[in-house]
Protein backbone atom coordinates (compact mmCIF):
# COMPACT_ATOMS: atom_id res chain seq x y z
CA UNK A 1 0.00 0.00 0.00
CA UNK A 2 1.43 3.23 -0.96
CA UNK A 3 -1.58 6.05 -0.26
CA UNK A 4 -3.63 6.59 2.46
CA UNK A 5 -6.45 8.98 0.54
CA UNK A 6 -9.22 10.94 3.25
CA UNK A 7 -11.27 12.78 0.82
CA UNK A 8 -13.51 15.29 2.44
CA UNK A 9 -14.34 13.11 5.36
CA UNK A 10 -16.77 14.75 8.04
CA UNK A 11 -17.61 12.29 10.89
CA UNK A 12 -21.25 12.22 11.64
CA UNK A 13 -20.75 14.02 14.74
CA UNK A 14 -19.85 16.61 13.44
CA UNK A 15 -21.99 16.81 10.28
CA UNK A 16 -24.19 19.71 11.39
CA UNK A 17 -21.16 21.72 11.57
CA UNK A 18 -20.35 24.02 8.86
CA UNK A 19 -17.16 24.44 7.72
CA UNK A 20 -15.66 22.55 10.24
CA UNK A 21 -12.37 24.17 11.59
CA UNK A 22 -9.89 21.34 10.95
CA UNK A 23 -6.91 20.70 8.61
CA UNK A 24 -8.37 17.13 8.43
CA UNK A 25 -12.04 17.27 8.17
CA UNK A 26 -13.66 17.67 4.45
CA UNK A 27 -10.65 18.21 3.37
CA UNK A 28 -8.25 15.71 0.51
CA UNK A 29 -5.49 14.63 2.35
CA UNK A 30 -3.21 12.20 0.96
CA UNK A 31 -0.97 10.12 3.50
CA UNK A 32 1.90 8.51 1.64
CA UNK A 33 4.14 5.51 2.51
CA UNK A 34 7.65 6.48 3.27
CA UNK A 35 6.38 9.41 5.66
CA UNK A 36 5.19 10.57 9.27
CA UNK A 37 2.44 12.50 10.02
CA UNK A 38 1.22 14.20 13.17
CA UNK A 39 -2.10 14.48 14.39
CA UNK A 40 -3.03 17.17 16.73
CA UNK A 41 -6.52 17.79 18.74
CA UNK A 42 -8.07 17.89 22.02
CA UNK A 43 -9.66 15.09 23.69
CA UNK A 44 -13.09 14.73 21.39
CA UNK A 45 -12.04 16.02 18.54
CA UNK A 46 -11.99 13.15 16.56
CA UNK A 47 -8.10 11.22 16.40
CA UNK A 48 -9.44 8.29 17.50
CA UNK A 49 -12.59 8.26 14.96
CA UNK A 50 -10.24 9.09 12.03
CA UNK A 51 -7.78 5.98 12.67
CA UNK A 52 -10.84 3.88 12.90
CA UNK A 53 -12.29 5.04 9.79
CA UNK A 54 -9.08 4.28 8.47
CA UNK A 55 -8.49 0.99 9.81
CA UNK A 56 -12.54 -0.05 8.44
CA UNK A 57 -13.77 -0.50 12.35
CA UNK A 58 -16.15 2.54 12.18
CA UNK A 59 -18.82 3.83 9.08
CA UNK A 60 -19.75 6.60 10.54
CA UNK A 61 -19.01 9.26 8.45
CA UNK A 62 -19.62 11.16 5.39
CA UNK A 63 -17.08 10.98 2.50
CA UNK A 64 -14.40 8.52 1.28
CA UNK A 65 -11.20 6.81 2.13
CA UNK A 66 -9.12 4.88 -0.29
CA UNK A 67 -6.32 2.81 0.56
CA UNK A 68 -4.17 3.08 -2.77
CA UNK A 69 -7.26 3.14 -5.27
CA UNK A 70 -9.69 0.89 -2.88
CA UNK A 71 -12.34 2.54 -1.24
CA UNK A 72 -12.62 1.68 2.40
CA UNK A 73 -16.57 1.00 1.91
CA UNK A 74 -16.33 -1.39 -0.77
CA UNK A 75 -13.76 -3.70 0.81
CA UNK A 76 -14.92 -7.19 1.60
CA UNK A 77 -13.91 -8.80 5.15
CA UNK A 78 -11.50 -10.91 3.60
CA UNK A 79 -9.85 -7.95 2.03
CA UNK A 80 -9.92 -6.06 5.70
CA UNK A 81 -8.18 -8.94 7.20
CA UNK A 82 -5.41 -9.47 4.87
CA UNK A 83 -4.75 -5.14 5.24
CA UNK A 84 -4.76 -5.22 8.58
CA UNK A 85 -2.42 -8.01 9.18
CA UNK A 86 -0.02 -6.74 6.41
CA UNK A 87 -0.56 -3.58 5.40
CA UNK A 88 -1.56 -1.41 8.53
CA UNK A 89 -0.58 -1.90 12.03
CA UNK A 90 -2.52 -0.02 14.90
CA UNK A 91 -1.57 1.01 18.24
CA UNK A 92 -5.08 1.48 19.99
CA UNK A 93 -5.35 4.13 22.50
CA UNK A 94 -7.52 1.99 24.77
CA UNK A 95 -3.98 -1.11 23.82
CA UNK A 96 -6.55 -3.81 23.11
CA UNK A 97 -4.06 -6.22 25.31
CA UNK A 98 -5.25 -9.20 26.86
CA UNK A 99 -4.61 -8.65 30.56
CA UNK A 100 -4.54 -12.27 31.45
CA UNK A 101 -1.96 -13.54 28.96
CA UNK A 102 1.96 -12.25 30.20
CA UNK A 103 3.62 -9.19 28.07
CA UNK A 104 5.59 -12.02 25.80
CA UNK A 105 2.16 -13.77 25.32
CA UNK A 106 0.50 -11.13 23.99
CA UNK A 107 2.51 -10.46 21.38
CA UNK A 108 3.63 -13.85 20.29
CA UNK A 109 -0.14 -14.09 19.74
CA UNK A 110 0.03 -11.17 17.27
CA UNK A 111 3.10 -12.47 15.86
CA UNK A 112 2.06 -15.86 15.00
CA UNK A 113 -0.44 -14.88 12.70
CA UNK A 114 2.47 -14.18 10.03
CA UNK A 115 5.71 -15.21 11.84
CA UNK A 116 6.91 -11.73 10.98
CA UNK A 117 9.51 -11.79 13.92
CA UNK A 118 11.34 -14.77 15.85
CA UNK A 119 11.23 -15.22 19.69
CA UNK A 120 14.72 -13.99 19.61
CA UNK A 121 13.56 -10.62 17.95
CA UNK A 122 10.80 -10.58 20.35
CA UNK A 123 12.79 -10.82 23.35
CA UNK A 124 15.66 -8.25 21.88
CA UNK A 125 12.91 -5.95 21.35
CA UNK A 126 11.72 -6.02 25.48
CA UNK A 127 15.42 -5.45 26.36
CA UNK A 128 15.77 -2.50 23.93
CA UNK A 129 12.12 -1.20 25.23
CA UNK A 130 13.20 -1.81 29.08
CA UNK A 131 10.83 -4.55 29.68
CA UNK A 132 13.19 -7.97 29.89
CA UNK A 133 12.16 -7.88 33.75
CA UNK A 134 8.21 -7.71 32.64
CA UNK A 135 8.06 -10.36 29.99
CA UNK A 136 6.52 -13.30 31.89
CA UNK A 137 4.31 -11.24 33.76
CA UNK A 138 0.36 -10.79 33.35
CA UNK A 139 -0.10 -7.46 31.75
CA UNK A 140 -3.18 -6.74 33.92
CA UNK A 141 0.04 -6.51 36.88
CA UNK A 142 1.93 -3.96 34.98
CA UNK A 143 1.66 0.52 34.57
CA UNK A 144 -0.22 1.91 32.25
CA UNK A 145 2.64 2.87 30.64
CA UNK A 146 4.46 -0.23 30.55
CA UNK A 147 1.42 -1.48 28.76
CA UNK A 148 1.78 0.88 26.04
CA UNK A 149 5.34 -0.26 25.72
CA UNK A 150 3.73 -3.97 25.16
CA UNK A 151 1.38 -2.74 22.73
CA UNK A 152 4.07 -0.73 20.82
CA UNK A 153 5.84 -4.14 20.30
CA UNK A 154 2.98 -5.99 19.38
CA UNK A 155 2.19 -3.62 16.54
CA UNK A 156 5.98 -4.07 15.75
CA UNK A 157 5.26 -7.75 15.27
CA UNK A 158 3.62 -7.78 12.29
CA UNK A 159 4.20 -6.78 7.94
CA UNK A 160 3.21 -3.25 7.72
CA UNK A 161 3.17 -0.33 5.07
CA UNK A 162 1.62 2.17 7.23
CA UNK A 163 1.61 2.23 11.23
CA UNK A 164 -1.58 4.09 12.86
CA UNK A 165 -0.68 5.52 16.73
CA UNK A 166 -3.20 7.23 18.59
CA UNK A 167 -1.90 9.18 21.44
CA UNK A 168 0.73 5.96 22.13
CA UNK A 169 2.87 7.74 24.45
CA UNK A 170 0.22 9.39 27.05
CA UNK A 171 1.86 7.80 30.11
CA UNK A 172 5.44 7.42 29.37
CA UNK A 173 8.25 9.87 30.47
CA UNK A 174 10.78 11.69 28.08
CA UNK A 175 13.31 8.88 28.44
CA UNK A 176 10.79 6.22 27.19
CA UNK A 177 9.72 8.30 24.92
CA UNK A 178 12.75 8.81 23.29
CA UNK A 179 13.97 4.72 23.57
CA UNK A 180 10.62 3.55 22.17
CA UNK A 181 10.67 6.39 19.09
CA UNK A 182 13.64 5.33 18.33
CA UNK A 183 12.84 1.53 18.21
CA UNK A 184 9.64 2.49 15.76
CA UNK A 185 12.15 4.68 13.85
CA UNK A 186 14.35 2.14 12.95
CA UNK A 187 11.38 -0.12 12.27
CA UNK A 188 10.32 2.44 9.68
CA UNK A 189 13.21 2.78 7.89
CA UNK A 190 14.20 -1.09 7.12
CA UNK A 191 10.45 -1.40 6.07
CA UNK A 192 10.31 2.32 4.15
CA UNK A 193 6.60 2.82 6.25
CA UNK A 194 4.07 5.48 6.43
CA UNK A 195 3.00 6.81 10.35
CA UNK A 196 0.47 8.31 11.79
CA UNK A 197 0.77 9.50 15.05
CA UNK A 198 -1.83 11.06 17.10
CA UNK A 199 -1.39 13.53 19.84
CA UNK A 200 -3.34 16.09 22.53
CA UNK A 201 -0.64 18.51 21.00
CA UNK A 202 3.12 17.09 21.78
CA UNK A 203 4.93 16.82 18.72
CA UNK A 204 6.96 13.58 20.29
CA UNK A 205 10.56 13.19 18.78
CA UNK A 206 9.95 12.31 15.38
CA UNK A 207 11.04 13.91 11.81
CA UNK A 208 7.53 14.46 10.45
CA UNK A 209 6.96 15.47 6.90
CA UNK A 210 3.44 17.32 7.77
CA UNK A 211 1.73 18.33 10.98
CA UNK A 212 -2.19 18.41 11.33
CA UNK A 213 -4.71 20.25 13.63
CA UNK A 214 -8.02 18.10 13.37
Amino acid sequence: MDIIRVNHVIPDFISGTENPVSEIWSKEIPFCRGKKYLIRAASGKGKSSLFSYIFGERTDFTGDIFLDRAKTGTLTQSQWVRIRRMEISFVFQGLRLFPDLTAFENVSLKNRLTNHKTSEEIRDLFVRIGLEEKLNEKVARLSYGQQQRVAVIRALCQPFDFILMDEPFSHLDDENIAVVAGIIIKELEQRGAGLLLSSLGEDYPFDYQQRFDL
